[in-house]
């Protein structure tokens, strides 16, 4: 079940959800029950899942972009896409930050960014933050 959660949280986490993993990885770390790599293995992937999730919704959004209930106006979302091709899918590194990881995963989708690049870069960005977490857990930073 405590697998379950940290999976869960770490999805949440990715998406546009205020949930934080780390504090659910670094309790379960705690408890000792379960190997770090296992615990780390889990929650890259749920984070990973999280974050294609927002890639598609970027790649869906333009369709909806025109209705009047959408929430965001098309100059923010040209500024949007003006960021994005000003640092291009290098912006991805940043995708493990809170605050600006999560919308630059949703405006990879909607500039169309390829998603085996994507995957790709996300993967390192996230599974490399859950790494840096396992080390201030084991006091190395």
């Amino acid at each position: 079940m405590a697998l379950i959660a940290l999976f869960l949280s770490a999805f949440g986490a990715a998406t546009l959800l205020p949930l934080q993993s780390e504090a659910v990885l670094l309790g379960l770390l705690a408890q000792g029950q379960w190997s770090a790599a296992a615990l780390i293995s889990v929650a890259s992937v749920g984070n990973i899942l999280g974050s294609c999730v927002n890639w598609w919704l970027g790649l869906k959004i333009e369709h909806y972009k025109n209705k009047s209930w959408f929430p965001v106006s098309e100059a923010k979302m040209l500024q949007a896409e003006k960021i994005y091709q000003k640092y291009g899918f290098w912006s991805l590194l940043l995708s493990w930050t809170p605050v600006i990881g999560d919308p630059i995963t949703l405006i990879a989708g909607l500039m169309k960014e390829n998603f085996w690049r994507f995957l790709w870069i996300v993967s390192f960005a996230k599974v490399g933050r859950y790494f840096c977490v396992y080390f201030i857990f084991l006091g190395l930073f």
